[in-house]
């Protein structure tokens, strides 16, 4: 999120085996994301329609640039009333980011979670007297 948005990105620069992305509230206007032409990846962007700290107008200027590239696509959520920290809206954020991610591995839209096998737990020590 924000900062760690930025530096994810210039992480999926440097790792040509990252598939794809997911940048929540990008400070477009506070750090230079340039370096992401071209960007390796296609992913998602996350941003809150209330985010003052870094304005839809400059992601959406980012967001354009990089949709010009071919052969990678780059999706684009607003969540209503959400600030730069989602308060108040961390469910819509998780609904958003989760339909991308069932989307993207190809998993049927709010699929249960696989079953987990439980293990059997190993017997509690006997204590003796002894």
């Amino acid at each position: 999120v924000s900062f760690g948005s930025w530096i994810g990105m210039q992480l999926l620069m440097r790792r040509p085996e990252i598939e794809g992305f997911i940048s929540i509230a990008p400070p477009a206007n506070r750090f230079d994301f340039s370096f992401l032409a071209p960007c390796p990846s296609s992913g998602l962007f996350v941003h809150g329609d209330k985010d003052r700290v870094a304005p839809l107008k400059e992601v959406l200027a980012l967001i354009e640039k990089l949709k010009t590239q071919k052969g990678i696509l780059i999706e684009h959520a607003v969540i209503p009333e959400a600030n730069h920290f989602f308060e108040d809206c961390i469910d819509d954020l998780q609904t958003v980011v989760g339909a991308y991610l069932d989307k993207r591995l190809g998993m049927p839209r709010h699929a249960p979670p696989p079953a987990r096998k439980e293990r059997a737990k190993p017997a509690a020590p006997q204590v003796g007297n002894g």
